[in-house]
């Protein structure tokens, strides 16, 4: 599903966010990635969605060479993943139903096919009570849960959950994780950006800790400890 070959990203001379990583995650994996902030990991996201592009080295996900791809595929090659972010972005004034509808009527979905699977999304995060609310009436999970229904929208390969839990309480942030591993259990790849010691130790899945822009441990079933 992803791989990297020697990728190094350098934007000035002297500041190099990440030096010479290689990685390979498999279809289906659940993946933490963590490290301390300038560790290379939001640049890391950034290449995966080609958002950059990476200095030197190789990037492919799910088939897609992203190191060459050109700027008219880069967003077919994102409807392929989805991205979630600590940050909700939704859109005040639409309901839930319409900020996960939103995604796909941009792209020209027939509004038949909206009909069909923007319900399916929202049961899979457990809102399809609550299509009709607009985000002031929801709870910070719950906007949360929003936010993950639009990035399934497309059926992404890849899911890329970017501190999707910073900013909510302990009890909140576990019902983010539990909807995250239904989503793994579909056959989703997931990547889960975190800083956060106790989801990552009390989860015991793959951990990439990354350090100064290089990858300093990989283990199968891993632990924080940077």
């Amino acid at each position: 599903m992803i791989v990297l070959e020697g990728v190094t990203k350098q934007y000035h001379p002297d500041t190099i966010a990440l030096a010479d990583v290689s990685l390979t995650i498999e279809q289906g994996e659940f993946v933490f990635l963590v490290g301390m902030s300038g560790a290379g990991k939001s640049t890391l996201v950034r290449l995966l969605t080609a958002e950059e592009r990476a200095t030197s080295g190789t990037i492919s996900v799910g088939g897609w060479d992203i190191t060459r791809i050109a700027r008219r595929d880069v967003p077919l090659l994102r409807r392929q993943i989805g991205v979630v972010y600590q940050d909700f972005k939704l859109l005040e004034q639409k309901t839930v139903e319409e900020n996960v509808s939103f995604a796909l009527e941009v792209c020209g979905e027939p509004s038949k096919n909206v009909r069909t699977i923007v319900p399916q999304v929202l049961k899979i995060v457990g809102l399809e009570e609550k299509a009709h609310r607009y985000p002031r009436q929801l709870s910070g999970g719950e906007q949360q849960r929003v936010a993950i229904a639009r990035a399934l929208i497309h059926r992404p390969k890849l899911l890329i959950a970017d501190e999707p839990t910073g900013d909510l309480d302990t009890l909140t942030a576990q019902t983010i994780i539990d909807v995250l591993m239904r989503i793994n259990d579909l056959g989703t790849t997931l990547l889960f950006v975190t800083h956060n010691k106790d989801v990552v130790n009390t989860m015991k899945r793959r951990v990439i800790s990354m350090q100064e822009g290089r990858i300093i441990s990989d283990k199968l079933h891993g632990k924080y400890f940077i």
